[in-house]
């Protein structure tokens, strides 16, 4: 952990007292996590009690891990989670103090149930807030917090804008010591050009026919700037959520085309361009094959209909290669004209020198035509314009820290701070797996443009290897299809597989292909190997064939779509080391030479690399890029796409390490989507810094209720002259609601809470809702309702209310911000299994008695759940609040249930059954086949938990749930071993 700035050093002494309460807004890259860490450092004390919440899992490990370097190891920050234990446990682990980062769902139920003890809660450490919403569990747990702790301590962080006082002390700290940044704007390339003008175009029309459509929508977001960024579609959806329903196709079309749009775009500047056309290729099939299944106008994607849009698509085409006619690639040969090639270079305003060297560093590489290579395709493997930049920028440093080393070395000084490792930055993973591949394999001895020739021929063959079994499979599949054939789909997917059909032949073909394998592999295992994986020759020396060198004797004709393509279409020169393991992998190595030039070999290939040797490629996260850049300690940092949140990150390790020469190199394609979303994210930001400013200004002080005046006005409410003149004793006993464990996923008991209902959770076998011990209620949304149908577990569950309740309650549950109307189940996907094995079968016939079957619709499935079960009852809810409001009012005048026989209802042993059980390994046995709602209890109570059940014998298990249940929880249990324990 590096030190702290002065700006950090401020905002601790502001936030550390424990008697207050205090909100911090800090922007992006700024160091939150630095003072987050300092902050339970200073607390790390087994005299207090510090919570940590709402943290991901990975920000818990990393905060802990940062902890551990700060000294805080002896316990550290420890978490508790759904395998922590019971909550006596978990109490005892309270009790001890210290620092402890604690789930939402686990920190409510023992808030609830009084397993935390309050008055040694020191402070609460909230992260995200600008996650935090009124029926967020954080909201939940600070109102329990206020509860039953009046003098309230809550640091709640989340990364923002900058508040003001603030501003002035970190700008003037980062302004003091800056980095060397070199800024480079690279230009697009005409077809790139071309592309992303198309692009914007579509966007453009889009929007357009977006504003005209008849919905209301904030006509001020819909401008260009704004579609650029992934919130644009989360903003245009969430205002029309509550009449999703009523718009129109075409409407729905528009906004999801914007979504495409934008995606690609974006692929664009990081995709290479085979990669970029098979995207292309998939829009295009994907809108025919919509196209004609619907057969309507409705839904269709418009922007693929202008002209924009072809030249999209024949520009990404020719950014990989170009048509020609076999019959000009057979007569035309320009192998050897070198006036020809002469004049092309001209043109292309390259001396006719290049061919000539180029020729005298790789030999025939240029002039012999690949077999492989159909001959209607001229590759063009256009290369993006940043690679180049980036191998440019890469030499500079090279020669950069040579010349640092030779100035170091004639001077008597010790050596500067930091290290010679160049850090590559991008915005993803599929980008640093790109570069990666374009760095290992440059060529740069061919001209500016084509050093990435080898790895994009790769990929072209790759491309046209694909693209063939592609073909085939359609051509097999409407052949299968047209002559009435069944399992045509399944000769096409063995095709993909590396499988291969001719006619009626396909099996026997298959098998002699494998036949063939075999022999190969056999032939294979039977020669010596070497390093590499090469089979030895008669004389002892490897293969040192590449990869992309086509197999010797090849055909130069391109293969039909109906024959097979041969198995070393993609030749591995190590696959025979795959299967040795790694003491045959070392004798096998040493073999053929002495223990001197293996450890010489062995360290060329595989030793540790120097740091001016070393070049990271990383793509962009959150905090632990801070903690990445204190351990690398780069000198120089390569931005390969611009990242506002790593500048600030940059600035502070710069001013960080004071005596650190840091250089930045800042690459952005100019006049692109990539600057335009850049400038347009700046400018957001000072505007939401100036809100800021003047929502403080004009904020208002927040009223906390006093609880106990409101349970004091619930007392006299209770009197009713209604109910024997008024003189019926008051009911000095809490409204109170029996919660499952599991419903706190939700949002519901927050609510019911909040609406002076006392909550009490429970692992309950029945229902999810015990309002008194008449009524019980199943709660439902609209995606549990669906897939509840589809699995019939909502059967199972409204059978059990009907036996042990008098009045079952099935609730559904709509979204607050959607429409109240079942019509909006057409937009759910539901992931159960459906009943219907097979698909219904069109109408064949033209009688008109005849009906195609239609699977049920919701409203069908409810009704037959009602004719099943005559004493359920269904409540329409709009949404949580409303629920609230139904729960208060089925309550009126009503008994309170019982907690202890609300657990023992539907169970089979004592009431005590359900006291300190572990709900996660409850449901999880609850997943295992043979283990139902009825049986899930007698296995709890026969083992101690999960690992105990897995390790159990067959008898064992059988002794348990019976012969056949016990046989099909075992087998699922230890299925993919060799054989079954007996």
């Amino acid at each position: 952990m590096s030190t702290l700035l002065p700006f950090h050093t401020s905002i601790l002494n502001e936030i550390y007292d424990p008697d207050t309460s205090d909100l911090l807004i800090l922007s992006r890259g700024l160091g939150l996590r630095r003072i987050i860490c300092t902050l339970l450092k200073i607390y790390d004390s087994p005299h207090n009690l510090v919570l940590l919440v709402n943290a991901t899992q990975e920000e818990e490990t990393e905060i802990g891990e940062e902890l551990g370097i700060m000294g805080c190891r002896k316990p550290g920050l420890r978490v508790v989670g759904y395998e922590t234990g019971t909550s006596r446990d978990r109490q005892e682990l309270y009790k001890g103090g210290g620092l402890i980062a604690v789930t939402l769902r686990i920190l409510v139920v023992d808030l609830l149930q009084s397993t935390i003890p309050i008055d040694l809660i020191t402070g609460i450490i909230v992260m995200h807030a600008e996650r935090v919403s009124p029926l967020h569990l954080v909201s939940f747990i600070t109102r329990l917090y206020r509860e039953k702790n009046r003098a309230v301590s809550t640091e709640e962080y989340f990364e923002g804008i900058a508040t003001e006082t603030r501003l002035d002390i970190s700008k003037d700290t980062l302004e003091r010591k800056r980095a060397d940044v070199i800024e480079f704007a690279q230009n697009l390339t005409d077809n790139m050009n071309d592309i992303h003008a198309a692009i914007v175009q579509c966007m453009n029309l889009t929007l357009a026919e977006l504003r005209r459509s008849k919905v209301e929508l904030d006509l001020d977001s819909l401008n260009l700037p704004a579609a650029y960024f992934s919130s644009f579609d989360h903003i245009v959806r969430k205002q029309l959520d509550p009449i999703w329903h009523k718009v129109g196709p075409s409407t729905k079309a528009l906004v999801r085309d914007l979504g495409v749009l934008r995606r690609l775009v974006g692929y664009l500047l990081v995709y290479d361009p085979l990669q970029f056309h098979s995207f292309c290729q998939s829009l295009v099939e994907s809108a025919t094959s919509t196209n004609s299944e619907s057969g309507s106008g409705s839904g269709k994607s418009q922007w693929m209909l202008t002209d924009a849009a072809n030249i999209v698509f024949q520009a990404a085409k020719r950014r990989c290669f170009v048509d020609v006619q076999p019959e000009q690639g057979e007569v035309i040969d320009l192998d050897d004209d070198d006036e020809a090639w002469d004049a092309v270079f001209e043109l292309e305003g390259r001396p006719s020198e290049a061919r000539q060297s180029t020729n005298k560093g790789k030999g025939k590489a240029t002039g012999k035509r690949p077999g492989w290579l159909p001959k209607e395709i001229h590759p063009v493997l256009e290369e993006l314009p940043k690679w180049s930049l980036l191998a440019e920028i890469i030499e500079e440093i090279e020669v950069e820290i040579v010349r640092m080393e030779s100035t170091v070395s004639s001077r008597p000084v010790k050596d500067p701070p930091g290290t010679n490792v160049t850090l590559i930055m991008c915005s993803s993973t599929a980008t640093c797996t790109l570069l990666n591949d374009f760095l290992s394999s440059m060529d740069s001895t061919r001209p500016k443009g084509e050093w990435g020739r080898r790895m994009m021929l790769k990929k072209l063959r790759s491309w046209i290897w694909w693209e063939k079994r592609r073909k085939m499979m359609q051509e097999v599949t409407q052949s299968a299809n047209s002559s009435g054939k069944k399992g045509g789909s399944n000769i096409a997917q063995e095709m993909v597989r590396g499988g291969s059909t001719s006619g009626n032949g396909n099996e026997g073909l298959s098998e002699a292909m494998r036949k063939k394998d075999r022999e190969r592999a056999a032939q294979a295992a039977s020669r010596r190997r070497v390093r590499g994986g090469a089979p030895v020759n008669n004389s002892g020396r490897g293969s040192t064939v590449p990869r992309d060198t086509p197999a010797p004797g090849a055909s130069t004709s391109e293969p039909g779509l109906g024959q097979t393509i041969s198995d070393d279409f993609f030749t591995t020169d190590n696959v025979e080391l795959l299967s040795l393991n790694d003491d045959e992998i070392e004798l096998n190595l040493m073999g053929n030479m002495s223990t001197v030039e293996f450890s010489a070999e062995f360290d060329a290939h595989y030793g540790l690399l120097s740091p001016p040797q070393t070049v990271l490629v990383r793509a962009y996260s959150d905090d632990t890029d801070d903690r990445m850049l204190d351990e690398i300690k780069p000198r120089f940092i390569v931005m390969f796409e611009p990242c506002m949140e790593f500048v600030r990150r940059v600035e502070v390790y710069k001013c960080s390490n004071p005596g650190l020469p840091v250089r930045v190199y800042h690459m952005v394609y100019a006049n692109s989507c990539e600057e335009h979303k850049y400038l347009a994210g700046i400018r957001r930001e000072k505007d939401s810094f100036e809100r800021l400013i003047k929502e403080r200004g004009s904020m208002l002080l927040p009223i906390i209720e006093d609880q106990r005046t409101a349970e004091s006005d619930a007392i006299i409410k209770t009197i009713s002259s209604r109910v024997a003149g008024g003189r019926r004793a008051l009911n000095l006993v809490p409204s109170q609601v029996i919660v499952d464990m599991r419903e706190f996923r939700s949002t519901l008991p927050s609510l019911l809470h909040a609406s002076h209902l006392l909550v009490i959770p429970a692992t309950l076998t029945v229902g999810d809702y015990i309002l008194t011990p008449e009524i019980c209620v199943e709660r439902k949304s609209l995606s549990d309702l669906v897939s509840s149908f589809n699995s019939g577990r909502l059967y199972t569950q409204c059978e059990l209310m009907s036996v042990h309740y008098k009045i079952p309650v099935l609730l559904i549950e709509f979204d607050e911000d959607k429409a109240f109307s079942f019509e909006i189940i057409s937009d759910l996907k539901s992931y159960a299994k459906t009943t219907n094995r097979y698909p219904p079968k069109k109408k064949t016939t033209g009688n008109p008695t005849e009906h195609n079957y239609t699977s049920p619709t919701i409203q069908s499935k409810i009704t037959l759940l009602t004719l099943s079960f005559p004493r359920l009852r269904i409540i329409w809810s709009s949404s949580p609040y409303a629920t609230a409001d139904i729960f208060n009012d089925l309550k009126k005048d009503r008994a309170e249930p019982d907690p202890v026989k609300a657990v023992a209802t539907g169970a089979e042993e004592d009431p005590e059954a359900g006291a300190g059980v572990n709900a996660a390994a409850e449901e999880l046995l609850r997943s295992f086949p043979g283990i139902t709602v009825k049986n899930v209890k007698h296995v709890m109570s026969k083992v101690n938990n999960v690992r105990e059940l897995c390790e159990m014998d067959l008898v064992g298990v059988q002794g348990i749930l019976g012969a056949e249940l016990g046989k099909a929880c075992y087998e699922f249990l230890h299925k993919g071993e060799g054989g079954f324990r007996r």
